[in-house]
């Protein structure tokens, strides 16, 4: 069987992505730990709506079919 040979996104060097490697797609545990840094300082974002607390009247966000849900009632609706 061959070895599948990926770079780690965090510092570039190969490592072998394998299902008993706990770090994959890392090549080591510490730059796992750096990315997920990374993610905690929101140095990294997905593209998408505004943030909820800069929408106003937007308290709840959206639900699962990505209605905004919010808790003032709209006029109409019982």
């Amino acid at each position: 069987m061959t070895t599948k040979l990926v770079r780690c996104p965090q510092c570039g060097k190969s490592s072998e992505y394998r299902a008993d490697n706990p770090s994959r797609p890392f090549c080591s545990p510490r730059c796992k730990l750096i990315d997920l840094g990374a993610w905690a300082e929101e140095r990294y974002a997905i593209a998408g709506p505004t943030a909820l607390s800069e929408e106003p009247g937007v308290e709840d966000g959206p639900d699962w079919r990505g209605e905004v849900v919010t808790s003032k009632p709209t006029p109409g609706k019982n």
